[in-house]
């Protein structure tokens, strides 16, 4: 069998209320989700999701080449384009392909990824995660209420802007949380909000008043000696990863202690998870995949000794998407369905009108001017040239 092509699709995910973080929010509930097509000589095709904006680049390593050799091919892609780097862009279509190619592989011995990966058990536990910012306290507890209702005893809250907000809303989710268990675990994500001159205090002033599992990139995603502090000053864990590019970035991290649990980005593939999961298990540290759509890495989850929890986001899939997977039980049910067991109805994604709005300006991918330089926390954000960072300030 031999790599003959690609195709790229956009369908959206219909969130059905508002979704994002304290760096910005999708007012629309409606983002895009790229599909990737990898075709092969014998009429299998492989399906990866994720951003692949560089894939005519990156494809013709793969060419001709076997979809079986899937750790060789990945290697050859990062190879191919090492002049220029792997960040961003290139790791996204590097990845986006690498499912694909796991996908296919699966599917060659027609069997589901997470039996090709040696996992013994279809269950990955989870905790629950809805990029639930923009939500109300009354729509932030009915919305938990739902997945305490499929067995769900942790989750996330996002935050880092207003901390009486913060801390009334995590306290809020454990409440509803305490009908699968008497201490929930609740994961705090400020999402790089944070400058090192002020995560400790915050950290702190968050853990006095509720009982936190982990805190979830507390300062810039590469400051060492910022997430080693925090880690050294706090009861919690210290989350950090999930935007992390390779082994090299996670390096000084992990020597230098700064990281309790180790992220990783899902939209980042199947080989880059596994490689990370053992670069953690090598310093007996937990790795956790961040939620996407459809939880293709929970394949790859289920098969590490070292997982923890999977991240998942949604209780829905995207638009012409059937999953053969199930949430429930709090965690994610894997079906028996060859590959990621993801089937693309290219007709209904075709008919689709809705557009994705992830990459409006307003957006959570879009880092506030501000962003790690207020003094305190409930200052308000201003545009460029109009900043007041003294704003706030109680003398």
């Amino acid at each position: 069998m031999r790599i003959t092509g690609y195709r790229s699709l956009a369908t959206v995910h219909e969130w059905g209320r508002p979704v994002g973080d304290v760096n910005g929010v999708v007012a629309s509930g409606v983002t895009e989700v790229p599909v990737l097509l990898l075709e092969t000589d014998e009429g299998l095709t492989g399906v990866g999701l994720g951003s692949h904006p560089d894939v005519h680049r990156v494809f013709p390593a793969l060419e001709a080449q076997d979809p079986r050799a899937v750790t060789s091919l990945y290697d050859r892609m990062l190879s191919y384009v090492f002049k220029s780097g792997h960040g961003g862009h290139v790791f996204g279509t590097i990845g986006a392909l690498d499912m694909a190619l796991w996908d296919l592989k699966a599917k060659i011995a027609q069997e589901p990824l997470w039996r090709t990966l040696g996992a013994a058990d279809r269950f990955v536990p989870g905790y629950a995660s809805g990029l639930e910012y923009a939500l109300t306290d009354d729509e932030l507890v009915s919305f938990y209420g739902s997945w305490a209702e499929r067995g769900f005893s942790g989750a996330k809250v996002k935050g880092g802007l207003d901390i009486d907000r913060d801390v009334r809303r995590l306290n809020a989710v454990r409440d509803v949380l305490r009908v699968n268990s008497e201490r929930p675990a609740l994961m705090y994500d400020v999402n790089e909000s944070w400058g090192a001159h002020q995560a400790v205090r915050l950290a702190r002033s968050v853990e006095d008043r509720v009982d936190l599992t982990w805190i979830e990139e507390p300062v810039r995603r590469w400051d060492v000696a910022g997430h080693r502090t925090v880690a050294a000053a706090i009861r919690a864990a210290v989350a950090t990863g999930e935007n992390l590019t390779g082994l090299e970035h996670y390096r000084a991290l992990l020597d230098a202690g700064a990281v309790g649990v180790v992220q990783t980005g899902s939209v980042w593939g199947i080989t880059h998870f596994l490689r990370v999961s053992t670069l953690a298990y090598g310093h007996n540290l937990p790795v956790s995949p961040v939620g996407y759509n459809a939880n293709p890495v929970a394949h790859a989850a289920a098969s590490v000794p070292n997982h923890l929890v999977t991240e998942v986001q949604d209780l829905t899939f995207p638009v012409g998407l059937r999953v053969d997977q199930e949430i429930a039980d709090g965690g994610i049910v894997l079906g028996d369905a060859p590959g990621l067991g993801i089937e693309v109805d290219e007709a209904r994604i075709a008919a689709q009108a809705a557009s994705g709005q992830w990459s409006v300006p307003g957006g959570p991918h879009v880092r506030p001017v501000d962003a790690g330089l207020r003094l305190t926390p409930g200052a308000a954000a201003h545009t460029a040239g109009s900043r007041r960072p003294y704003e706030g300030i109680t003398k």
